[in-house]
């Protein structure tokens, strides 16, 4: 089987998985684009997911402007749509929150993540077939967590009755990928995703090395002040790139 099928029918269980999940209050409605976003998730993951990976990246997990709307890690529209050329049609979730719709390719609003995330990738490799011959980028958790407010929530401030069998699916998969793509180097986007990669990397032959970069969130301020180049200076002092 090709590491894309691998990846396909591991995201697939995946997404199976979690909507089997339930979660309390604060969380009031919930996400989970490998449902609704599948189709454009999936051609993500037949472009750009074949062969081995010299570098995988992570995310936490989707943003409401991102992935959420486009189905892709860090799915900033411009860098889907016209970067990678994926533009498919995107359903709706069941509930949807009125405060936070999603309009798939239409959303007019920007993931700032995935715009720095991606325009660094972009701005480094030039085309996505050269990033993607020897880099990957995966999410931890494909839930989007939303209160009643419409505001955010992380999936490491659930409690701990439903974040740990959450965990135990995402888990599962990650150690999937890995093993799929066996890649040289791990690199979590931030260090909630580097803590959940060093722990998939522990139960696998022939680990990667795990590091991290910092997130490009612009909650960080230390990303507001060149998250770029920040990060080109952390791979390149772990040796991950040149």
């Amino acid at each position: 089987m090709s590491t894309a099928n691998q990846l396909a029918d591991a995201a697939q269980e995946l997404g199976s998985a979690v909507d089997r999940l339930t979660f309390s209050e604060p969380v009031h409605c919930v996400y989970n684009p490998l449902g609704y976003a599948w189709a454009a998730h999936r051609e993500y993951i037949r472009r750009f997911g074949d062969g081995r990976k010299r570098v995988v990246f992570l995310g936490m997990n989707p943003g409401p402007y991102g992935m959420a709307q486009t189905g892709v890690p860090f799915g900033e529209i411009p860098a889907v749509r016209d970067w990678m050329g994926i533009e498919e049609e995107i359903a709706k979730p069941d509930p949807e929150h009125p405060k936070r719709p999603v309009e798939g390719f239409r959303c007019a609003r920007s993931e700032v993540s995935g715009r720095r995330l991606w325009g660094l990738f972009a701005e480094r490799f030039g085309t996505p077939e050269a990033f993607f011959e020897g880099h990957y980028v995966a999410n931890y958790c494909p839930l989007v967590f939303m209160e009643e407010s419409g505001r955010n929530r992380t999936p490491d401030k659930l409690p701990a009755a439903e974040k740990a069998p959450m965990d135990a699916a995402c888990d599962a998969h990650l150690r999937k990928l890995l093993l799929a793509l066996r890649p040289e180097w791990a690199v979590g986007v931030g260090a909630f995703a580097e803590g959940k990669l060093a722990e998939a990397a522990a139960g696998i032959d022939d680990p990667p090395r795990v590091t991290r970069v910092l997130h490009p969130s612009p909650a960080s301020p230390a990303a507001n002040r060149g998250w770029g180049e920040a990060a080109v200076k952390q791979l390149g002092a772990a040796g991950v790139w040149e």
